[in-house]
């Protein structure tokens, strides 16, 4: 009898942006549906379609994810949120289909944190953590926080414009 006992390759990525916004400022964004409905507007490059496909913004959500046009492979992947945590401001998406999973990644999660510093500061910590199983060690995918980081710069330019319009 035959037992597989491969073990995945597991790694994980992270990016840390500072903001001048509060947490919890920051958090309207991340913790619901808006920061879906502001990625294509903001940083189309990165994700130029997200699509609601179920649910509404809570656990269990999902949303289908268009790569721009050129990019190799799938060009689409759903994400489910299976944690969003109110109080200390963390969610955390896995990826359920395409994308990333047809590329070697076996298991594939990012998460979101809004770290509050100060009064009036916070940290936006992007995080991936992924396995790749034994069929793709010696030729791994990469991955790439380059996408997380771009939205993370981009959502704070956007809620310190939405304040500076509101105080105007």
């Amino acid at each position: 009898m035959a037992i597989n006992l491969a073990k995945a390759m597991k790694g994980s990525i992270c990016h840390e942006y500072e903001t001048e916004l509060p947490a919890a400022d920051v958090w309207e964004v991340y913790g619901g549906l808006l920061v879906g409905q502001l990625v294509p507007q903001l940083v189309p490059e990165v994700y130029p379609k997200v699509e609601l496909v179920e649910g509404d913004g809570g656990v269990g959500t999902v949303f289908l994810v268009s790569f721009p046009p050129g990019t190799p492979g799938s060009s689409t992947f759903k994400e489910k949120f299976v944690k969003i945590d109110n109080e200390n401001y963390i969610k955390e998406a896995l990826i359920i289909e395409g994308g990333f999973l047809d590329h070697g990644f076996r298991k594939y999660l990012i998460r979101i944190e809004i770290i509050g510093k100060e009064e009036k500061a916070s940290i936006i910590r992007s995080t991936i953590e992924y396995e790749v199983d034994d069929e793709h060690k010696d030729n791994p995918p990469v991955a790439s926080i380059s996408g997380l980081a771009a939205i993370a710069e981009a959502m704070a330019k956007y809620i310190k414009e939405k304040r500076a319009q509101a105080l105007a």
